[in-house]
């Protein structure tokens, strides 16, 4: 690695639509007044009294399986459909990611963590249709969000492509893993085997450690990138929840369904926050 030409660390914004940092950039997600109003709103809607279960049980404690119940099973439909074109994004992503690396050995890095990606769409629609549903309709709805979200975070360089990798993604995989404690135990099961980190993470930590090591003037460029991908990652996380009430009823619940009050809600944007600046200061950058 100390042999190896470094210019790759020092790529400046190519001009490309999505690479000029122009979009909402927050420091974490309590910073999206529209995202907690909504999501306020509608846990209003199902409340422990509509829902007959008590306010203080604990996600574990309301969650039960119920993959007959109409509604649910639209509900695990959305978050199965919204994973798998996810991860299906990711895959091409990383694999045009690796044409940017600047080496062999990173690029077959980034191709080992792109079959990765690959095999955890194959679980999800394989559980999907297990189900009964086809997976091309079940990821459908989640296209234009998805899509719109990786236009609008075009890396312009090898580094910024590794950390929308680690962050965006993180971001929403946080997301998704807060939403698995309201549903049945195989889902949940699938849900956190499909985020379990295999690796990723300390291969981007250790390159972009290292780049700034090399050239610190890396690290303020790096740091509003990763602000603006929490931006963009609370813009799509919002266009979903509004255009899908069956995937959002999973966290705040819906009438017969309980779903998280206020006060846990809150808590999970904390936890948000907290893994967002954990997952900067591991890469050495400020949140």
């Amino acid at each position: 690695m100390r042999g190896e030409s470094r210019e790759h660390h020092l790529g400046k914004p190519s001009g490309r639509p999505g690479t000029e940092l122009s979009g909402p950039v927050y420091r974490h997600a309590g910073e999206s007044p529209e995202l907690v109003h909504y999501i306020v709103g509608m846990s209003d809607e199902a409340t422990p009294e509509t829902t007959g279960e008590s306010p203080d049980a604990s996600p574990e404690e309301r969650r039960e399986e119920r993959p007959d119940e109409p509604g649910y099973l639209a509900a695990v439909t959305d978050l199965l459909g919204a994973l798998a074109y996810g991860e299906l994004r990711a895959f091409s992503q990383l694999a045009r990611d690796a044409d940017l690396a600047p080496t062999l050995r990173y690029k077959s890095a980034l191709a080992t963590l792109a079959a990765h990606e690959l095999k955890n769409y194959a679980a999800l629609t394989e559980r999907l249709q297990s189900l009964g549903v086809e997976p091309e309709t079940a990821m459908e709805p989640f296209v234009p969000a998805v899509d719109a979200f990786h236009e609008r975070t075009s890396a312009s360089d090898w580094l910024e492509g590794l950390v929308k990798a680690y962050v965006g993604e993180g971001i929403a995989q946080d997301f998704y893993r807060e939403i698995s404690r309201y549903v049945d135990e195989d889902t949940r099961s699938l849900v956190l085997s499909v985020l379990e980190d295999t690796g990723q993470a300390d291969f981007a930590v250790s390159v972009v450690r290292e780049a700034i090591a090399e050239d610190p003037r890396v690290a303020g460029r790096l740091a509003l990138w990763g602000r603006r991908l929490v931006g963009e990652a609370i813009t799509q996380a919002q266009r979903v929840g509004v255009e899908r009430d069956a995937l959002a009823s999973i966290l705040v619940g819906a009438p017969g369904r309980a779903g998280a009050d206020l006060a846990e809600l809150g808590r999970m944007f904390v936890r948000l926050t907290d893994e967002h600046s954990r997952r900067m200061q591991r890469l050495g950058l400020s949140a």
